[in-house]
């Protein structure tokens, strides 16, 4: 699932294939930009910013974010696709190396200059150059009503925490995803965040656990109906979220968290 570690990945992959290197051919493959040529351009970066992508391209930004099931892969030129061409939504050309994004929940092409008018409402990145914890924890404390599970989540607080590490800070916190922001230990969850997806920025397979075996990694995460690995208590699945539409699966121990 794509969260904070994995678009810091993709970021750094692209990095090392386009950076410095000329566009010989660009294909955006969404109706909006479907016109856009930036053919003969220089990549000068691609940095993450919490779940959202930044490549700067000459005088404009491609702004992308994964969603559910996108993703960027490098391929040599020539090299067949490991997807079927009709999920490319952008195809990124240079003499070296070709960049496709795949099924990608956004893709737009902007003017450097407006930048932030895209991640300009993100909280502290969690894998930034830039990030600070204070700032991050004076914007949770800001809605003590609010679930610890759903402020961990909101980006406008901390960018970069998706739904696996909400529910697996929870746990090793020892506290429901409900318990109301008021009763939490901010900072300690927050420092917490910052070192689990910061231990995993370089890893293939995230871990939460400190078990690298395959079905091992995570203590609650998707482990609904199967026993606790401190108390055997079966786990719990819930559904919470700001909003109805916002509704995440939420996995919780009912005795390990209060």
């Amino acid at each position: 699932m794509p969260e904070g570690d994995t678009v810091y990945q993709a970021a750094r992959r692209l990095r090392e294939a386009l950076a410095g290197r000329v566009l010989t051919a660009s294909d955006f493959r969404v109706p909006a930009y479907a016109t856009v040529d930036l053919s003969g351009e220089r990549v000068d970066e691609v940095v993450s910013r919490g779940k959202h992508l930044l490549m700067r391209v000459g005088e404009h930004t491609i702004h992308s974010h994964l969603k559910m099931d996108g993703s960027w892969e490098v391929y040599r030129p020539g090299e067949r696709w490991r997807h079927p061409a009709f999920q490319a939504r952008a195809v990124l050309r240079t003499a070296e190396a070709d960049a496709v994004g795949f099924l990608l929940g956004v893709l737009e092409v902007l003017p450097r200059a407006r930048e932030e008018e895209v991640v300009g409402h993100l909280g502290p990145d969690l894998l930034g150059p830039d990030w600070v914890a204070e700032e991050a924890v004076r914007r949770i404390a800001a809605h003590p009503d609010t679930p610890i599970a759903v402020a961990l989540l909101d980006q406008r607080n901390l960018a970069g925490l998706g739904n696996v590490y909400a529910n697996e800070l929870c746990f090793l916190r020892g506290m429901l995803p409900t318990r109301p922001v008021a009763e939490v230990d901010v900072p300690a969850a927050v420092d917490l965040g910052h070192r689990l997806i910061v231990a995993n920025r370089d890893r293939p397979r995230r871990v939460t656990t400190g078990d690298t075996r395959r079905g091992r990694n995570t203590w609650v995460y998707g482990r609904g109906g199967q026993p606790c690995r401190r108390c055997g208590t079966r786990i719990r699945r819930t559904e919470l979220g700001r909003t109805e539409l916002e509704e995440r699966v939420t996995y919780f121990c009912p005795v390990c968290q209060t």
